[in-house]
């Protein structure tokens, strides 16, 4: 079987987490670090899924709870829950974030054959975020476009917040 430019493209190293039930997948040049938990300064006037900002080695970053985002219940922080650290790609520059998940997972090595594309849900369903999903053993690994998970509007809105 030939592989796909999908298959190619989204296959390496992916950070991977849990948020619920679910296992998803960071490509792992997008993270730059994972952090605990910390205080989070609420910023008026922001989407929900904006939790705040916070002061990173004297640099404020937004956070957005990816649970809010992917608008799953919302549950409270426990000793698992953190903060990934990602570059995303802004309008007009790269952008560092925090992405708030459950629990990060492991780091693993997703083969080109391990990889499906991204199922299709219909028109009114968007999925533009979700790279593809990875099959590692029994688990199925959904694999993010940490640069299409919040469109442009709210990347600017975010990016905004944080100045």
């Amino acid at each position: 079987m030939a592989e796909t430019d999908t298959q190619t493209s989204v296959a390496g190293k992916h950070l991977t987490f849990h948020l619920g039930e679910e296992l998803y997948g960071i490509e792992i040049l997008k993270v730059q670090e994972i952090i605990g938990m910390m205080n989070v300064t609420r910023v008026p006037r922001t989407p929900d899924f904006v939790r705040g900002v916070i002061n990173l080695r004297g640099k404020v970053i937004p956070v957005v709870d990816l649970r809010l985002k992917f608008g799953m219940e919302t549950v409270l922080d426990t000793e698992r829950t953190c903060i990934i650290v990602v570059q995303v790609a802004g309008a007009e520059s790269r952008v560092t974030m925090g992405v708030i998940v459950d629990e990060v997972s492991e780091v693993l090595e997703i083969q080109s054959g391990q990889i499906e594309p991204a199922p299709s849900f219909g028109a009114t369903i968007d999925t533009t975020f979700i790279r593809a999903m990875g099959k590692v053993g029994q688990k199925v690994v959904i694999l993010l476009d940490v640069d299409r998970v919040l469109s442009t509007r709210e990347l600017s809105a975010i990016e905004q917040a944080s100045v």
